[in-house]
């Protein structure tokens, strides 16, 4: 191996050790968007119990 490929190899695990980081801090920063957008999120409304009200009362007016 000459001395010119041991330092284009060098270069290239520099940029690639960059190009990790750089899409690690990306994640990292979409991951902590999301959770402010779920945090922003109102709370659900409880829904009535279908049963509760169902079959209470007979329409005999028809």
């Amino acid at each position: 191996m000459s001395i010119s490929a041991l330092g284009a190899t060098s270069q290239v695990q520099a940029q690639d050790s960059v190009s990790i980081l750089m899409l690690r801090k990306a994640l990292d920063q979409q991951q902590q968007n999301a959770a402010q957008m779920l945090e922003a999120l109102p709370a659900p409304t409880p829904t009535p119990d279908p049963t509760a009200t169902l079959g209470r009362s007979i329409d005999t007016f028809a």
